[in-house]
């Protein structure tokens, strides 16, 4: 209905301007809107039928020349009833339908050179799609075009780099996510057998001194529950369960009660732990979390510093409150800085190995201080250094 409505508005809006440009007669008048009616109800037809043809035919080329070709013939026949209307002679008739014959095969070449580049890019692109639903992530168009086709191929493209760079994030996971659970396991392996011979000892009366004991088991069933802790509050900052309704609070007060807390057990490495401030530095955050966020760094710094060394923690004031943890332990390597903070994340094996711990501490850390509305960073060694900001209050 629309197709045959539009057709005919196309009809009087021809008759209009004829009529307005030519000055006809009745006559006149008459012919040319049986000539537009004949040629409107071809490109109708054409209208109708060739979307259908495009939808069950198998080759762009052919669609588009034969487009090429109703387009023409529709003209041509406007062209010969015209000629009639003026009572041309049979053999300018002959002459017009020689050059419209022409006409046609040349529209009909012309489709098939037009249509080639644009089937060609149209099958890389398809063959493009089928590698990267095949897994083939790498796998790129490259067409440079401005058109439709263009847009198709860049989507494409766009696609595939994301679907790869997804890739390479799983795979990354996967394999830190193993390594996880491998530090998970050796963790709780190792307090679990030490309780677990500790118990068959006193079983079996071959304990002189029980609450030595005793003793050693407290302090593994605290290991544990930390571990547990941990694990749990890093799955709740995670998922948003934690509301963190900042507050002015005094950071430089949280730092040393921090550095306070751990000092005897630096000193207890040989290991000189000094904190550096120039005034009160105030911030916008939560001092359960500030404090955390210090402790889990004091902690990483205390692990990794060899006997002798030194711990500097550093608060300062500007356009940020900052606070900077620097020790003379080995250090982050370079590649793993951007990846300091994320779940699961370890720096290596050797690493592991001699400190312990399942590497929870800065991504707990890192929670945090995005919560906050802040920044985390880790820089490579020598030496380690790790520092957070926060808004000033």
């Amino acid at each position: 209905m629309r197709i045959a409505f539009g057709a005919a508005i196309l009809v009087v809006l021809g008759i209009g301007v004829f009529s307005v440009v030519m000055q006809p007669t009745t006559a006149e008048r008459i012919g040319i809107g049986l000539i537009f009616g004949l040629m409107a109800i071809g490109a109708a037809g054409a209208a109708i039928w060739l979307p259908r043809l495009a939808r069950d035919n198998r080759s762009l080329r052919t669609t588009v020349m034969t487009l090429s070709v109703v387009s023409f013939l529709i003209v041509a026949l406007g062209m010969v009833a015209a000629g009639q209307q003026m009572f041309i002679s049979t053999h300018d008739l002959t002459v017009l339908l020689i050059v419209v014959g022409f006409g046609v095969v040349a529209s009909a070449a012309f489709a098939v050179l037009v249509s080639g580049p644009l089937t060609g890019d149209l099958t890389l692109i398809a063959e493009t799609a089928s590698g990267i639903a095949s897994g083939d992530f790498a796998r790129r168009a490259s067409i440079s075009r401005s058109d439709e086709v263009g847009d198709l191929a860049a989507a494409i493209d766009e696609m595939a780099l994301v679907l790869q760079e997804g890739e390479r994030a799983r795979t990354r996971d996967d394999a830190v996510r193993r390594e996880f659970f491998a530090a998970v396991g050796h963790d709780l392996r190792t307090p679990l057998a030490s309780m677990q011979a500790a118990i068959e000892a006193m079983q079996d009366g071959l304990v002189d001194d029980p609450d030595r004991y005793l003793g050693s088991m407290k302090r593994d069933t605290e290991a544990l529950s930390q571990m547990v802790e941990d694990l749990f509050l890093l799955a709740r900052l995670e998922s948003g369960v934690i509301e963190l309704d900042v507050e002015p609070i005094d950071l430089t007060e949280i730092t040393d009660e921090a550095v306070e807390v751990f000092r005897p057990l630096a000193e207890g490495k040989d290991v000189t732990m000094v904190l550096e401030f120039e005034d009160r530095v105030t911030a916008l955050a939560t001092p359960e979390g500030v404090a955390r966020v210090v402790r889990n760094l004091l902690d990483n710094a205390v692990r990794h510093s060899p006997p002798g060394g030194e711990i500097v923690v550093r608060v300062s004031n500007g356009a940020f409150a900052q606070v900077l943890v620097t020790d003379d332990g080995e250090g982050f390597e370079e590649a793993f800085t951007e990846h300091a903070f994320e779940r699961f994340s370890r720096n290596d094996d050797v690493r592991r190995r001699a400190t312990g711990g399942a590497g929870l501490g800065l991504a707990i850390a890192h929670e945090y201080v995005s919560g906050f509305g802040g920044t985390i960073w880790a820089e490579p060694g020598p030496g380690g250094k790790v520092g957070f900001r926060l808004s000033p209050a």
